[in-house]
């Protein structure tokens, strides 16, 4: 019996989309069969390079095959970020993405090379910091209340200090001043660490910065901490409220990171990770790590957390276009 050519060329079709669906599901079941690159976009040291080398670590104890984080620093983790959005999206090429490179970078620059959400497979949310908000302990404000008096009554006199220009820090803290219509003169330093230092020795009464950049002073009484921008009181600073409980619940958030990889990753391989990494973060071990520095752990599916980057790329584009920051 004679087949029409069009019912051969429809069974062939079928058939080689079958094959392909078959062999994408085989690779992805035998991933990973060499070591897996987690590059960091930031220099080693900071929160971004921590919980990247703490997830590393774990990763590759539980699939029994190396995960290497490699820094490729520079200009604010748009480098090493669009290095793998360049990538094969084979599960071999991760990236700790996060606020800096996927919420704020997008606004704050003319220069991105990737779109932060189409050009990306969001993976996991690792979660990080919350910002604080502190003052040197000889500003006449024991909370965030009396501060806001404070600085009302001496618009424009009043300085606060950042880890630099369209960082979070810095964006919080224009936020803060939107919010409550406050008029204070914002001072960018290279890194928090130098602010902070600042703020010691009085040459700034405020900062804002994340909570880990500042506990130590914090826990010294060598900086007063008025508020954290996590959902409730981090645990090691028990005294110190949220800006929500305070009435200012749009300050809520944190310094968030996150496993992402190129777009178009088997779906196979972003369930294992995303599953790998929430289990991971629960471990009593890394939670004792992160918790004295104030790292809020996340907890979001991958489509759940695809949604949250969109939502904070949303976020933060009316606060920086309202700040004037620009970094090109």
């Amino acid at each position: 019996m004679n087949m029409k050519p069009s019912l051969i060329d429809h069974g062939l079709r079928a058939l080689l989309i079958a094959l392909t669906l078959s062999c994408g599901t085989a690779a992805a079941q035998a991933w990973p069969e060499k070591p897996v690159r987690i590059i960091v976009p930031f220099a080693p040291g900071g929160t971004a390079d921590t919980l990247g080398r703490i997830v590393a670590q774990k990763l590759s104890e539980s699939m029994k095959q190396t995960f290497v984080i490699e820094n490729r620093p520079g200009a604010g983790g748009l480098l090493g970020s669009d290095l793998v959005a360049k990538a094969p999206p084979d599960g071999y090429t991760l990236l700790v993405s996060g606020a800096a490179s996927h919420a704020i970078a997008p606004t704050l620059s003319k220069k991105v090379p990737f779109d932060p959400v189409r050009d990306f497979t969001h993976i996991a949310l690792f979660g990080g910091p919350p910002s604080v908000l502190a003052v040197n302990p000889n500003v006449p404000a024991r909370n965030l209340k009396e501060f806001i008096a404070y600085a009302k009554s001496q618009p424009g006199k009043l300085n606060y200090g950042s880890p630099g220009n369209g960082t979070q820090g810095h964006l919080v803290g224009e936020h803060f001043k939107q919010l409550l219509g406050i008029d204070m003169v914002h001072v960018p330093y290279k890194g928090a660490s130098l602010a902070v230092n600042d703020l010691m020795a009085g040459h700034i009464p405020l900062i804002s910065t994340t909570l880990t950049t500042a506990a130590e002073q914090i826990k010294g009484g060598k900086a007063r901490a008025l508020a954290v921008s996590s959902a409730s009181r981090v645990s090691g600073f028990p005294d110190v409220p949220t800006f929500a409980e305070l009435g200012y619940p749009e300050l809520t958030g944190v310094i968030w990171f996150s496993l992402s990889g190129p777009a178009g990753m088997p779906q196979d391989i972003v369930q294992r990770l995303n599953t790998e990494v929430r289990r991971i973060l629960q471990l009593p071990e890394v939670r004792q790590r992160l918790q004295p520095e104030g790292i809020e752990s996340g907890n979001l599916d991958p489509k759940a957390f695809t949604a949250f980057v969109a939502a904070e790329l949303k976020r933060w584009a009316p606060v920086i276009r309202a700040s004037g920051a620009r970094v090109d």
